[in-house]
This record gives structure tokens, sequence and C-alpha cells, in this order.
């Protein structure tokens, strides 16, 4: 049972009602008397239950959308909590389908999508020993390039911005995801000019040729990426997911163009736009069915025409995509996995 303490400033006079207290399962309250004659409360309850206490501080009571609410995951605490009752357990499931909150899981993708050394320098390893294991037509090398390929958090970062109507957090999420990709195509490209390129080589070759099997590969990759980060898993090994989809065809391209190879070239660009938007596609789609939206009417009302726009522009996008992959030519060749 994850939980988080709530911590925030009122008038000396406010309290948690005890309806309240039930209807989100709140664990225990603290007040503590300030010097400017306010209180500090500090309220713990279960990490689904603050989204929907939140909104209730600032529906129901009044309190302004500019307090500042501290969130703070909890260990573990003496005494133990004991199970909850029937009551409260009835209550926590009323909660957002289980996941954490929708600020928590801004922070934490706003922490994903920041320009730094280390994501350039993951970028490039991966591709790196991604190119070296595809070259050597070794699965094992290629799966260890995927693990430590930093792609999960642009991706589910403008899946997030899509669904909230943030284009703040759209644009830096572009900019962080396209950074990625041209630092790592033009790396591949490179590689293929200094290498020859076998597209007899079977991790070379499954990335020119694209199936409808590829298209549920992404589409399941965009849901489990998104699972991960609002249930506040760990996105490492989620993310080797949306490596497989996106890692492997892009550094195909790259090498394809650098050789010459502009008709291989083809098939590993269509995989790579077919993968990019199935991704975002189901992390959307994720998202919305999760209940994940702004706290306020009016931004609510905002997001949802521009979410409406996004899926429908990512729906034609895909449908386009799935044409052309019916009507590419070539033989069908077996997918590594």
């Amino acid at each position: 049972m994850a939980l988080r303490l709530v911590e925030f400033t009122a008038p000396a006079d406010f309290r948690v009602p005890d309806d309240i207290v039930d209807t989100y399962a709140i664990a225990h309250q603290d007040r503590l008397a300030t010097a400017e004659g306010e209180v500090l409360l500090r309220i713990l309850l279960q990490a689904e239950q603050t989204e929907r206490f939140i909104e209730w501080l600032h529906e129901a009571v009044g309190l302004p959308e500019d307090l500042r609410i501290v969130m703070l995951p909890v260990e573990a605490t003496v005494p133990r909590l004991e199970a909850p009752e029937e009551a409260e357990a009835e209550a926590a499931s009323a909660g957002p389908a289980g996941r954490i909150s929708r600020e928590e899981l801004y922070e934490d993708l706003n922490d994903a999508i920041r320009v730094s050394g280390v994501y350039l320098a993951m970028v490039v390893l991966s591709t790196i020993v991604a190119a070296g294991g595809m070259l050597r037509d070794s699965v094992a090398i290629v799966i260890g390039a995927m693990v430590i390929a930093p792609l999960i958090g642009p991706n589910i970062a403008l899946a997030l911005g899509t669904t909230l109507g943030d284009m703040d957090l759209v644009g830096r999420a572009l900019k962080i995801n396209g950074l990625g990709l041209l630092l790592a195509l033009g790396l591949s490209v490179g590689i293929g000019l200094l290498v020859d390129v076998d597209l007899q080589q079977a991790e070379i070759a499954s990335r020119t040729q694209v199936q409808l099997g590829d298209l549920l590969l992404a589409l399941a990759a965009g849901v489990a990426g998104a699972l991960s980060v609002t249930r506040g898993y760990p996105s490492a090994l989620i993310g080797v997911m949306v490596a497989v989809a996106l890692l492997p065809p892009l550094v195909a391209l790259g090498m394809l163009l650098g050789d010459g190879a502009f008709g291989a070239a083809y098939g590993a660009g269509l995989l790579l736009l077919t993968n990019v938007v199935a991704i975002n596609l189901a992390a959307v789609g994720t998202f919305l069915v999760q209940g994940i939206r702004p706290m306020n009417w009016y931004e609510a009302e905002q997001a949802k025409k521009a979410t409406r726009i996004a899926l429908v522009l990512w729906t034609i996008a895909l449908a386009l995509l799935i044409t052309a992959i019916l009507l590419a030519p070539g033989p069908t060749l077996p997918i590594a996995p």
C-alpha cells in the first residue's frame, strides 16, 4: 500500500470533516500552528487518493489554486498501519484506478525530458551498441542496447502533454524526442558510411520489412509505458519495450542511408514512423482511460479539444501508414524478436 504525506497551510480554523476522512481513507493527520496565524496540516493517505483529495481542497474548500501543496512519498510508518476496513477499502477503490496523482506523474515525466549530458551520452552509447549488434547479427547485443536507450520518457511525456492539453510539455517533449532521434540517426548514418551493411543479416533485414504484427508490438509498448509511469513503477524495464519499437529501426534506417541502400531504408523508415505513431496513440488512450485530466474545468475543456485533435491526427497518420504497409513492395521477411 503506497502512502503519501500531503502538507499544506490553511486558515487556523480549517479542519478536515469526518466524512472526508472516511471518503478518502485518511490514515492520520497532524495540525501545527504557524507564526503567521495559520495551521500546517499533514495528511497521511494512500497514493491513489491524493489527486481526488487535492481536488476536494480546491473545489469544496475553496483553497487558492496557487497554494503550495507538497506530496511526499512515505516508505513506512511506526506503528504500522492496519489493513483498511471494508468501508475504507471501498473508498480507496473509488480512486483513480490505483495510479499515482496527476501532479506526481507530471513531475516524473518533466524530469525525464531534460536535456543533459547523461541523456545524450546514453543515446550515443545505445546507438553504438545497437549498430554493433545488428552488424554482428547478435540478438543479445541489440537487446543490451535497448536496455540502456532513454527513449521511454520523451515519448510518454509527449502523450501526457497531449492528454492534458499542455502545449509547453508537448513542445519540450518534442524537442528532446527530436534531439535524441536525430542524434541517433546522424550517428547511424556515419556508421553506415564507414562499414558495409549486409542486408542478409537477420537483425538488419527484419527491420526493412513492416508487418501488421509490428503495429501490435508498438501499441503494446505504448500501453505498457503509460501504465508503468502512472503506477510509479521503475520505467527501466518497461522502457525496453519502447526501445524495441524505436531503436532498432532507427539505427537500421541510418546505417542503410549511409550505405546507400535507399530501398531498404524506406522499409526501416516506414517501420519507425509506424511505431512512433502507434506508441503515442496507445499512450494517450491509456491516459484517457485512467481518467487523467487537468484539475480545473476550463483547462479540462481546452484539453478535451486538444486531445480530440491529436487523436484524429494520430489516427489518420496511423491509417496512412497501415495503407503504406499493405501496399509496400517486396517479400515478407520474418520479424526478429
